[in-house]
């Protein structure tokens, strides 16, 4: 089986396995006492505190270990947010933030405060002017990702940063997917990360509060971790997660251009072989081993059931995939197409055969599943006469990808400057039927409201 999805979460390091196991019949006492066995456990936590600081790129002191990174994510918002309520309680995002500080986001706004999210271009990166432009007199925190989980886009940290420092606005930067790729870009005043993404044990988070940055940690005080999370820490795993993140950044420094290459083989190879598709994400400022492509006329769902029984793990962002039935924020913020989304994640020690065999078995796999859906052959639609358009696809009550292959397979049957009026009350049709006039060259006109859903017009124009 081979595991294409360390996005998710990464298998716990060698070096992991091995400090946690030391750890655990040396780590076990508390380190606030002053006996030999807390004196013990405290020079452990140190030692840790000093390597993930180091990591990181901060002083020890400003380094805290949480219970989870959406912990840090959350307790850094927050405090954040408390420590410079006199400003204001204007909190600023990007749109396709991964859903820890989406979710503080909008617990902040229901808390009375406002927020302003901050839109991307189809790459999945924020345009610097634009975040810029965002910032206000009583802007308390403004966050931004390092890298998107979903589609590996890298955000420009250091420009933001510098407009966020020239407002006097403090920047959290969520680090999760770039940790382990080496240091995050200069200027951030917060950072919040998580261990499982590089391979330490789940149950770990680092935030990192920079001196200077007007804190007020939330809860009741507490009087471990510089009272920025409650309770007694989880020190054997705080041990292995330090560990595993030195450890990691050392291979990663020697690994990233093999699998940048891996990865541009898979760009290229599926664009290539895969009638179809959209490769997404910037082409060139990402992470080096993360690919995201999206297939139309596919079900995300048995998609990625055909590659798991194929011997891969994959992951999506389609709404085929979620039990909601909308597509990822991420995917409909780039205005990009959702269907048969995957998420190809390689881990640093990947097989070259592995992904050779991927390449290899997904056209088989993706057009497979096409045809169990009724998918058109070919991608170009038969040239027919009519009438002058105004042709209704009724695909009420159907779920993607199937407004978009019953779309498809008419389009043909009204002459060019004609219309097609598809009837859908899915979620995703809203962003996949744009998405595929892009890419087969015809005119989204619009959507207007039906008794039901929608009704999403398109013009014929070729």
């Amino acid at each position: 089986m081979a595991y294409f999805d360390v996005a998710s979460s990464a298998p716990l390091h060698p070096v992991a396995r091995q400090a946690l196991q030391a750890s655990l019949d040396e780590g076990w006492a508390d380190p606030a006492r002053l006996y030999r066995e807390g004196r013990r456990a405290r020079l452990l936590l140190d030692a840790a505190r000093e390597a993930a600081a180091e990591a990181v790129g901060c002083r020890p002191d400003e380094l805290t270990f949480t219970p989870s990174g959406t912990h840090a994510v959350h307790s850094g918002v927050a405090g954040a947010l408390a420590g410079r309520r006199r400003v204001g309680g204007h909190l600023v995002v990007s749109e396709v933030e991964h859903s820890s500080v989406l979710h503080a986001a909008a617990a902040h706004e229901a808390a009375g405060g406002t927020v302003t999210r901050v839109p991307v271009g189809r790459s999945g990166a924020v345009a610097p002017e634009a975040y810029a432009r965002a910032l206000r007199a009583d802007t308390a925190l403004a966050c931004l990702q390092s890298a998107n989980h979903e589609v590996g886009t890298e955000q420009p940290v250091a420009r933001v940063a510098e407009a966020c420092r020239g407002a006097g606005v403090p920047l959290l930067v969520d680090a999760a997917q770039s940790l382990a790729w080496g240091p995050v870009e200069a200027g951030w005043s917060l950072l919040a990360a998580s261990a499982h993404k590089w391979g330490g044990p789940a149950g770990v988070g680092l935030l990192a509060v920079r001196k200077g940055v007007r804190f007020a940690a939330a809860g009741p005080a507490d009087e471990r971790e510089a009272g920025r999370s409650a309770g007694f820490p989880n020190l054997p795993a705080v041990v292995a997660a330090a560990a595993s993140l030195r450890a990691v950044r050392e291979e990663a420094t020697a690994g990233a251009a093999r699998l940048r290459g891996l990865v541009e083989r898979i760009r290229a190879g599926v664009a290539e072989s895969v009638p179809d598709v959209e490769v997404v994400g910037d082409p060139e400022r990402r992470l080096p081993h993360l690919v995201t492509f999206s297939c139309l006329y596919v079900d995300g769902e048995a998609l990625l059931h055909e590659l798991d029984r194929a011997g891969f793990s994959v992951s999506s962002g389609s709404s085929c995939t979620s039990s909601t039935l909308t597509p990822s924020h991420v995917l409909r913020a780039m205005g990009v197409l959702s269907e048969g989304n995957v998420r190809v994640s390689l881990p640093l020690d990947v097989a070259e055969a592995d992904v050779e065999r991927f390449l290899r078995l997904l056209p088989g796999v993706v057009a497979g599943v096409r045809q169990r859906l009724g998918a058109p052959v070919s991608a170009q639609a038969a040239a027919a006469g009519g009438d002058g358009g105004g042709l209704v696809v009724d695909a009420l009550g159907k779920r993607c990808p199937v407004p978009v292959i019953e779309l498809a397979k008419v389009i043909g049957e009204v002459p060019v400057g004609g219309t097609v009026r598809v009837l859908a009350d899915d979620a995703a049709a809203r962003l996949d039927i744009p998405a595929w006039c892009a890419m087969r060259g015809q005119e989204y006109v619009g959507e207007e409201p039906a008794d039901r859903g929608a009704a999403f017009t398109v013009r014929r124009l070729v």
